[in-house]
């Protein structure tokens, strides 16, 4: 026994602690479709951190409450608590104006060309986008404790909070941190 912990018990070891960061620590998580488009995008694949405290403007893996097998790659906009209004494509957080940053490359877009060159690859999306007046729908809600309130960034096309309501804090997976696929996009998530 001696002899086979010598020289297998390294080994062993590692296996055992992949195993269990797997499980409780790190996720593997794939992107499907494009509501977070043009930060992920479809295909992609991405690590979770399990452990992690969420706060706003994350980007998570949640289960969507109206289908609860479905795994969502969302941003946290809204905390427990939080009034989050938009109105005329301006966020607004318990009454304090808020930079969406990440949006800039598709707004300018959806100013130039109503995203019609970025939508090509669906007639519906760019009908959608050509009958839009703002990026983002105006809203108001109040988010209930221990629930978030969460976006995609392809605002136009994205199925988030605004269809199938606040996320529970059970539900959420994790904060995504990285992304490891395809190899030349390998970078960490902000």
């Amino acid at each position: 026994m001696k002899e086979f912990m010598k020289n297998w018990g390294t080994f062993i070891f590692f296996v055992v602690l992949l195993l269990i960061l797997r499980l409780f620590v790190v996720t593997p998580v794939s992107v499907k479709g494009h509501s977070m488009d043009p930060t992920l995008a479809d295909g992609q694949k991405l690590f979770t951190f399990q452990l992690s405290k969420i706060e706003r403007f994350d980007i998570i893996t949640t289960q969507e409450p109206d289908d609860l097998e479905k795994l969502a790659v969302k941003r946290v906009i809204g905390m427990p608590g939080d009034n989050v209004q938009m109105k005329n494509d301006v966020l607004t957080v318990n009454g304090e104006k808020v930079e969406e940053t990440y949006l800039t490359e598709y707004k300018e877009k959806f100013a130039d060309n109503k995203l019609q060159t970025e939508y090509g690859y669906n007639t519906s999306f760019q009908q959608t986008a050509e009958r839009a007046l703002t990026f983002t729908n105006d809203f108001s809600y109040n988010v209930p404790e221990g629930k978030y309130f969460v976006l995609g960034d392809n605002r136009l096309i994205s199925k988030d909070s605004r269809i199938f309501g606040f996320v529970d804090e059970s539900m959420v997976q994790g904060e995504v941190f990285m992304r490891y696929w395809p190899l030349n996009e390998i970078s960490l998530i902000k």
